[in-house]
């Protein structure tokens, strides 16, 4: 995810400011912070809401698992709106999952001198999140929950997991994407991206989980020890992402090639 607003932001996505085009290193290790602390929010806000509403005597009036996870789907959809509004996700951009701060890379709108230090920290975030909610809610967390660790359904192979996570984060990375090249869509991104989350929860929960995230699997599936599918669930968004994000490059070069090239009579 990400913001998409301008202020700090590099080509509308975070990066330096407009009034500061050579933003010191001091800057990029900040945003990166952010990017851990905002990540680690995200997935302590995770486990919360599968221990209380899928793991507690709650989830008993919600009997179908689907309701169960448009609750959750819900709740995460509103911190992801209140991270990619406030503040700090404006200055480090909000992006909160590896694969979209590759993609912006390869379109060419992120520095891929700060995709490392993104990465790291998102997925760093990912484990202390995953931790801060062990240490609040205790051992609930680690029981049958397994730290809301997702994994496939039985009867998914390898390969249909990673295209359905892959595919998943390819149609999120889409709407960003789209939503980006609109006059005015930029606006949308803070609501229509944490909705297109939720969409993906609700209907990949049950048979994928809907992580499209390796940030949101890494410290849940390390915490739980629960690592088979986990090359899969940290590979396939990136994968989705990239490809969408390439595809966007390529149109985009190609028009301006087109629009570069002198007219023929």
């Amino acid at each position: 995810m990400f913001s998409g607003t301008r202020g700090h932001s590099h080509r509308k996505i975070a990066s330096p400011s407009s009034d500061n085009p050579r933003p010191t290193a001091r800057y990029h290790w900040a945003a990166a912070a952010v990017e851990f602390a905002l990540t680690g929010v995200l997935l302590f806000v995770v486990v919360t809401a599968v221990r209380w509403v899928m793991a507690s005597p709650l989830g008993a009036h919600l009997p179908d698992l689907r309701l169960q996870l448009t609750v959750v789907a819900g709740i995460v959809a509103l911190a992801l709106w209140l991270a990619l509004r406030s503040l700090w996700g404006r200055y480090s951009g909000g992006h909160l999952n590896p694969a979209v701060t590759l993609a912006l890379w390869v379109t060419g709108a992120f520095p891929g001198r700060d995709v490392l230090p993104y990465a790291v920290a998102q997925l760093a975030g990912s484990l202390v999140g995953t931790g801060l909610a062990r240490l609040v809610w205790g051992t609930v967390v680690s029981g049958p929950m397994a730290y809301a660790a997702v994994g496939p359904a039985p009867g998914w192979t390898a390969p249909a997991l990673f295209a359905a996570e892959a595919g998943a984060t390819a149609l999120i990375m889409g709407l960003a994407l789209l939503l980006l090249a609109l006059p005015q869509g930029t606006r949308w991104i803070p609501m229509a991206l944490p909705l297109a989350v939720a969409a993906a929860i609700v209907a990949l929960g049950p048979s994928t989980g809907g992580s499209a995230n390796p940030a949101r699997q890494l410290g849940p599936a390390l915490w739980a020890g629960r690592t088979d599918s986990l090359w899969i669930y940290l590979l396939a968004p990136p994968t989705g992402a990239s490809l969408v994000a390439l595809i966007a490059r390529w149109s985009t070069l190609n028009k301006r090639a087109r629009s570069a090239s002198p007219p023929t009579h």
